[in-house]
C-alpha cells in the first residue's frame, strides 16, 4: 500500500508536468512578429525644395483713364477679350474738341498771315535803309515785328498740335496688348481729365508673374548653407519653380525666378521673390493664390524617403523606424519639399535608420516586428 509521501511525490510530479505542458501550449499560441517593409536611410544629393504661398500678378497692368472731359458715346470692345496695343476701347463725344481744333487752325492761319506781312515790311525796308530813306530805328522795329510774328506762328502751331492730341484722346485706346477688363463707365457717363476717371484696365497675361514672400531668417539660412558647401545653389535665373493651384492641381509649365528683393519689409521681416511663367492658355490669372515649389539648389548630404512612409497629423510629420531588438519606434521629422515621389527630410533621421514604408498601419510603437527590405518577395509559409 503506497505511503503518504509516495502519493505526495506523484502529485508533485503530475503538477510539474501539467505546468510544463501549459507553458509549451502558451509558446505555441504566441503570435509571430508581423512583417514590415523597410528602407535604410542613406545620405546623398537631394533637391532643396522650398514651398511658399504666393499670388499671381500681371507682368504689365495698365489702368485706362480719361484724358479729356466729355460724355462717353460708345464702348468699342468686348469685356474680357484680348486686344492689341492701340485698339480703340471707348469713344468720347468729340464735337467740343473738333471745334477747338478748328479754332486752333484759324489762329495758326491768322498768325501766318501776320508773319507774311511782317516779313514783307522787312523786305521793303532793307534797300531803303542803306539809302537813308528809312531810319535804322524803323528798320529794327520791323525786324522785331517779324520775329514776334515767327513766334506767334510757332505758338499757334503748338496749340494746333495740342488740339489734335486732345481730339485723338476722344478715342480711348489700349496702352498695351493684353486682356481688357470690365468697363467702369457706361454710355452717357461724364468723364473728366482733371480727376482721371477710370474707364477700365488692361492686363498682360502671358507671360505672367508669381510673387512670394519668405522670412529674412530663411534667406540667411540658405546663404549660410551655400557658404558652408552643404548646399549647391545655381544662379537666380536658373532656379526652377513649380506651381500648385488652388484646387491642388499642378500647373504643367515650369517657371524660373527672375527677381529677389534686396530689402526686408520692416512690418513682416520678409523678402519678396518673383518667378516668371509662360501662360499660353491664360490659366493663371492676376490675384490667384498659388503654392510654389522652388527647387533652390541641391543638398549634398540630404535624406529623402518614400512619401508613403510619412505620417502627417496636426501639422506634425513622423515616421516609424525599426530600432534595437526589432522594436518599433516613432520618430518626429522635419520635412522639406516633395520630389519624385519622395519627401526630403531636413531633420529627425540619420544614415542607417530603418524606416518602415509598408505595414506601419498594423503596428504600434514598442511592438516587435520582422523587418524585410522593401520590394522583397515574402518568405514562403513555414520558412519565416
Amino acid at each position: 500500500m503506497p505511503t503518504f509521501s509516495t502519493n505526495l511525490r506523484c502529485c508533485g510530479s503530475a503538477a510539474v508536468l501539467l505546468l510544463l505542458a501549459s507553458c509549451g501550449h502558451q509558446e505555441e499560441q504566441a503570435p509571430p512578429a508581423p512583417p514590415v517593409d523597410v528602407v535604410a536611410v542613406r545620405t546623398g544629393e537631394v533637391p532643396n525644395i522650398v514651398e511658399l504661398p504666393g499670388r499671381i500678378e500681371a507682368v504689365r497692368a495698365a489702368e485706362v483713364r480719361a484724358r479729356v472731359d466729355g460724355i462717353v458715346e460708345r464702348r468699342l470692345y468686348q469685356e474680357g477679350s484680348d486686344v492689341p496695343a492701340g485698339a480703340p476701347l471707348f469713344r468720347i463725344d468729340p464735337r467740343d474738341k473738333q471745334a477747338q481744333l478748328a479754332q486752333a487752325q484759324a489762329a495758326l492761319n491768322r498768325a501766318m498771315a501776320a508773319r507774311a506781312n511782317a516779313r514783307s515790311i522787312v523786305a521793303r525796308y532793307e534797300p531803303l535803309v542803306s539809302r537813308k530813306a528809312v531810319s535804322a530805328q524803323e528798320y529794327d522795329a520791323a525786324l522785331s515785328d517779324s520775329r514776334q510774328a515767327d513766334a506767334s506762328v510757332s505758338d499757334a502751331r503748338a496749340a494746333l498740335d495740342r488740339a489734335r492730341l486732345e481730339l485723338g484722346y476722344t478715342t480711348v485706346r489700349a496702352p498695351i496688348a493684353g486682356r481688357v477688363g470690365k468697363a467702369q463707365v457706361t454710355e452717357g457717363a461724364l468723364v473728366s481729365a482733371s480727376s482721371a476717371t477710370l474707364l477700365t484696365q488692361v492686363n498682360q497675361l502671358s507671360p505672367i508673374y508669381a510673387t512670394f514672400t519668405e522670412s529674412s531668417s530663411k534667406f540667411l539660412d540658405v546663404q549660410q548653407l551655400a557658404k558652408s558647401g552643404a548646399l549647391r545653389l545655381p544662379d537666380l535665373n536658373a532656379i526652377e519653380v513649380r506651381l500648385v493651384l488652388e484646387n491642388g492641381a499642378q500647373y504643367g509649365l515650369p517657371g524660373h525666378l527672375d527677381f529677389a528683393d534686396q530689402t526686408v519689409d520692416p512690418s513682416t521681416g520678409s523678402q519678396t521673390l518673383r518667378a516668371r511663367f509662360p501662360n499660353p492658355d491664360r490659366l493663371l490669372l492676376p490675384g490667384q493664390f498659388v503654392r510654389a515649389r522652388i527647387i533652390a539648389g541641391v543638398r549634398r548630404d540630404g535624406i529623402a524617403i518614400p512619401e508613403r512612409a510619412v505620417q502627417i497629423s496636426n501639422e506634425e510629420a513622423s515616421v516609424l523606424i525599426v530600432g534595437r531588438d526589432n522594436l518599433v519606434v516613432r520618430r518626429t521629422v522635419e520635412l522639406g519639399g516633395q520630389s519624385g515621389g519622395k519627401w526630403v527630410v531636413l531633420s529627425g533621421l540619420r544614415s542607417g535608420d530603418l524606416v518602415i514604408v509598408d505595414g506601419w498601419m498594423k503596428v504600434q510603437p514598442g511592438q516587435k516586428v520582422a523587418p524585410r527590405k522593401a520590394g522583397a518577395a515574402p518568405a514562403p509559409a513555414g520558412k519565416r
